[in-house]
């Protein structure tokens, strides 16, 4: 179809536009020189992401990010993750696979092998990811973020992020900005890709090939059809493989609190060996975990097994005096290996010189896998009140004929040094923590298919553009546990009779009977759970002029289009097994009274739903009027109406204002929204005992404040059941969005734009405490549910809508470039500023002070500023770019037990202690010959310093690992990439 153009004054600013100097990429290379912009030009009118309207002055009326396939091959970039981590407007969280590598906490279980997409601090599931301007589906599992892995980015043409909120034009999701995905519509001849990229210090090298091939000429034959083909390869990093992941680091701080290693700790409990505290005779303090290599005379927790060191006790606990403590950083994985096969291929038939029809097919197949560390055992005697925490308690190690010998080793290390004491009672189990190196590590292997089919017909009648389409796409994951994980029934009966033995020492091993019985009741092959979204859409777009102006030379444009959307999720697993003989080989997770749980895996049975769907219809439109010369206005607006919700409307109003050719000023407001997904919508709900949840209750009707007052009327304790789980009845979360800036362009060889932003979200979905329960019960008093007599039987803490965020930022762009040495040079910074970041539990609570620039224990990571620094050089054959990538420091000091109390407090501060974390500064360089025939070979070195990840405190137990952050550095290091294209015709 032949897209009309229009003239575009010769101003510095449409040369700059012209030449991508407006268009703020990621501080790479140009391919396009340097121009006079003397000459009067022709643009093609495009559609932008952000706008239905085909337009010239891209990057003048819209906040947008263009990034071009040469820049992100010249980075040596394979996948939608690794250009997501070199954005600035893309926020640290913990949405990538280094830190999503450990124990997932309930919501981000199912979110196994997933990378998503998080602008300006919403969070991946409040960014809308679109490939070609349409959705695609979230993926099978957690069913609330697109997983960027199932993009097809062997054919990616270019990227645009928008960097704005876009509900006005795409409905839900786009609160955060929109990133789009842009692919080849028209291709001949045939291309082979294949790379390289390994580290300098092993481990976590990855691999790639690809092919793109089309035949057809669309101007001669009115007809083309192309196929791309991918494969990547990411290999497994572990945190032995790097040595920053040291958590011992006493000195600083850090110190492993984890008790269960290879060689066990003993720990004190009513009825075992160690019955209560004992009494150091060398100080006569109490110790409650004791590990026999670390008493006086012992051969030292360092000999005593794999990864184990000495206990932080200064740091933790007094207690833990004579503890060992294991490594958790050096045995997390901290690249995933994940294995990814992509195509996507498309066909495009010219009906005449005004209609053509195009279909487009695209599908993936993920395979992640995620390792952590070995199942760690910790033993006591049964009193759990509740059935799930009775399954995972594990008997003691009992004194018997089997285990007579090593019980009498432990029990006089323990009498030698601290002699004969009333709590340490020969006889008795021994309770302790223990790591199950035989069981090997525990590992996820998640595989996702995902695919999208698309048949779209696009054209012009008269003065009219129009484009339409209907898609189907689709993501079913399924997870399986692949190792480490062992069925709990056949354990418990093991470890009652003493088969294994937790005191072993390098060099001994468990007898070839219980290696044999460990691999018999072994879990692997066992689905974990599994998941399935679907979208099915169809949408209409019409757009052109209106036929008549106002104060301007241009006509008002206007687009009108509608949308049919049903969405669809289902998420199950292994079935209940009440009425099946319990037999412990039989492959499945038994929930129901604790006799047939696989030990720790993090099964989700009481979140199963069946299939869930709704339907989605709206209607839009926008307006381009351009008032005067020098200013044009868009308004646009849309209605989308949810099945289950009803109606909302959001509008977005936006400026451009261009007194002069080399400066314009853009502004815009909008509202926006979030429909709650699925799973928190409709997962089940789960009904728990209060007892033992760590907090006791009132009846805060009558004792307010809800805490238990004894001789107190009315605050007596009570222990009603707590309900969680998923809540039908939760609405959109809501949300505004202001916008201003400037591009500045006084030469054709220099620009920048500056963009205030501000986003205010409200009716954020979340669950609550029971301490906001109790302290606010004016406004939850309808979650505390009573009985006829008006006594609680049940608290609710299902998600419910309350609180919001503040995030306001500035981000700057800048391009300055010219001649040197008979090349063409550039300099390029592209920063982004965080001004603020603040959090409200409750409507009408203020909102908290300003988070930036503090560390946050999940999800988002708020650094004050972020910038990459490129500057390139090119001439004949060769290009060449150095690239400075920064991330400002922060304060590093948790507001919960993810730092020791005791330095938190104050109680104990280490003689190298700083509450400081460091910036992040690293350095890419890349180099492009062109000089072959038809080859293209790029060499670049990622991380040229070989610069670690800055110190953090921080010890997370699901995060990435201790001694790093993940969310801000790569754990790869130096790594050398190369990468050769070659065309064949």
């Amino acid at each position: 179809m032949p897209i009309r153009s229009l003239p575009l004054k010769p101003s510095h600013l449409a040369a700059a536009i012209m030449l991508g100097l407006a268009v703020p990429g990621i501080g790479l290379a140009q391919d396009a020189a340097p121009d006079s912009g003397k000459s009067a030009r022709t643009l093609d009118t495009v559609t932008v992401t952000g706008s239905r309207i085909k337009r010239t002055d891209v990057e003048a009326a819209l906040p947008v990010t263009i990034i071009q396939k040469q820049e992100i091959d010249a980075q040596g970039i394979t996948s939608a993750e690794q250009l997501l981590q070199q954005l600035n407007i893309a926020t640290n969280g913990s949405d990538n696979l280094a830190s999503n590598n450990s124990i997932a906490p309930g919501e981000g279980r199912g979110n196994n092998g997933v990378s998503g997409a998080n602008l300006r601090g919403q969070g991946a599931d409040a960014t809308l990811v679109l490939l070609n301007g349409r959705r695609v589906s979230a993926h099978g599992l957690a069913g609330q973020v697109v997983d960027l892995n199932s993009i097809p980015f062997a054919a990616i043409e270019r990227v645009e992020v928008l960097r704005d909120g876009a509900s006005a034009v795409y409905g839900t999701d786009a609160i955060g900005g929109v990133i789009n995905f842009i692919t080849k519509t028209d291709y001949q001849g045939l291309s082979v890709t294949t790379g390289v990229d390994a580290t300098h210090e092993g481990g976590g090298d990855i691999y790639r090939v690809g092919m793109l091939g089309g035949v057809g000429d669309l101007d001669a034959d009115r007809w083309n059809a192309w196929l791309a083909v991918n494969y990547k390869k990411n290999e497994i990093l572990t945190g032995r493989d790097r040595d920053f992941t040291s958590s011992f680091q006493p000195e600083r701080g850090l110190s492993p609190d984890s008790r269960g290693g290879p060689f066990a700790t003993i720990g004190a409990g009513p009825g075992t060996l160690i019955n209560g505290n004992l009494i150091d005779p060398l100080d006569n303090s109490a110790q409650s975990w004791v590990n026999i290599a670390d008493l006086p005379g012992g051969i030292g927790c360092e000999n005593a097994g794999d990864l184990m060191g000495p206990y932080g006790d200064q740091i933790w606990n007094p207690a833990f005096r004579y503890a060992c403590a294991w490594d958790y950083g050096r045995a997390r994985t901290l690249q995933q290996e994940v294995e990814t096969n992509q195509a996507i291929g498309r066909f495009t038939f010219r009906i005449s010189d005004n209609h053509q029809l195009f279909v487009e097919a695209m599908g993936s197949e993920v395979e992640s896998k995620r390792r952590f560390e070995a199942l760690q055992f910790t033993t006591a005697m049964p009193s759990a009140t509740n059935a799930e925490t009775a399954s995972e308690t594990l008997d003691p190690y009992p004194l018997n004929d089997l285990t007579r010998a090593t019980y009498d080793m432990v029990y006089g290390a323990l009498l030698g040094h601290f002699g004969p004491q009333p709590n340490l009672v020969y006889g008795n189990p021994i309770a302790y923590r223990w790591r199950c190196y035989e069981c090997g590590p525990r590992e996820y292997t998640t595989t996702t298919k995902a695919m999208r089919l698309m048949f779209g017909l696009d054209g012009s009648i008269g003065n009219w553009n129009y484009t339409t389409g209907l898609s189907r796409s689709s993501s079913k994951a399924e997870s399986v546990l692949t190792n480490g994980f062992v069925f709990t029934a056949p354990l418990k009966e093991m470890l009652r009779a003493g088969l294994i033995n937790p005191f072993l020492l390098p060099g001994q091993s468990q007898t070839p009977e219980v290696l044999a019985a460990l691999e018999s009741i072994s879990a692997d092959g066992t689905q974990l759970y599994s998941g399935e979204t679907t979208t099915t859409t169809f949408d209409a777009t019409f757009t052109g002029s209106l036929g008549f102006r106002l104060w301007a030379n241009e006509d008002v444009q206007a687009a009108f289009g509608a949308e049919w959307r049903r969405e669809e999720y289902e998420f199950g697993g292994p079935e209940l097994w009440d009425d099946r003989p319990r037999d412990t080989s039989d492959p499945v997770i038994r929930p129901g009274d604790g006799s047939g749980w696989i030990y720790q895996a993090a099964g989700d049975a009481n979140n199963y739903m069946t299939g869930k769907a709704r339907n989605v219809k709206a209607v839009y439109a926008e307006f381009l009027v351009p008032v005067l010369d020098s200013l044009n206005a868009t308004i646009s607006g849309r209605y989308d109406d949810y099945d289950g919700f009803g109606g909302t409307f959001n509008p977005k109003y936006s400026f451009k204002w261009q007194p002069v050719d080399w400066l314009a000023f853009r502004g815009s407001y909008s509202t926006g929204f979030k429909v709650p997904d699925f799973a928190k919508l409709f997962r089940g709900v789960t009904e728990s005992p209060s007892v033992g949840s760590g907090v006791d209750i009132a009846d805060p009707a009558s004792c307010p404040g809800g805490d238990p007052q004894a001789g107190v009327p009315g605050c007596e304790n009570i222990w009603p059941t707590i309900l969680t789980g998923g809540n039908p009845n939760l609405k959109p979360e809501e949300a505004e969005q202001r916008s201003i800036g400037f591009v500045l362009a006084p030469t054709a060889n220099f620009n920048i734009s500056v963009d205030w932003w501000e986003i205010e979200r409200l009716a954020t979905v979340r669950s609550t405490s029971l301490r906001e329960l109790k302290d606010n019960y004016g406004i939850f008093s309808e979650n505390w549910i009573r009985d006829a007599s008006g006594n609680v039987v049940q608290i609710d803490r299902r998600y419910v809508n309350t609180g919001g965020t503040l995030t306001r930022g500035i981000e700057i762009d800048a391009s300055l470039r010219g001649e040197l040495f008979g090349g063409d040079w550039r300099i390029h910074l592209n920063g982004n500023y965080l001004d603020q970041y603040k959090t409200k539990t409750l409507e009408t609570s203020p909102w908290s002070a300003n988070q930036v620039g503090k560390f946050t224990t999940w999800g988002i990571l708020p650094l004050k500023w972020k910038h990459t620094l490129g500057f390139s050089w090119a001439k004949g054959d060769w290009a060449h770019t150095l690239t400075q990538v920064y991330r400002d420091g922060y304060l590093d000091a948790p507001a919960s037990g993810y730092q020791p109390t005791r330095i938190r407090t104050g109680v104990y501060v280490p003689p190298a202690y700083d509450p400081k974390v460091e910036e992040y500064i690293t350095y890419n360089y890349s180099v492009t010959w062109t000089g072959f025939d038809k080859l293209k070979a790029t060499f670049g070195i990622r991380n040229l310093l070989n610069t670690d990840p800055p110190f953090t405190l921080a010890y997370l137990d699901y995060g990435g690992g201790s001694g790093w952050e993940p969310r801000v550095a790569d754990p790869r290091g130096r790594a050398f990439n190369l990468m050769f294209e070659y065309t064949f015709f």
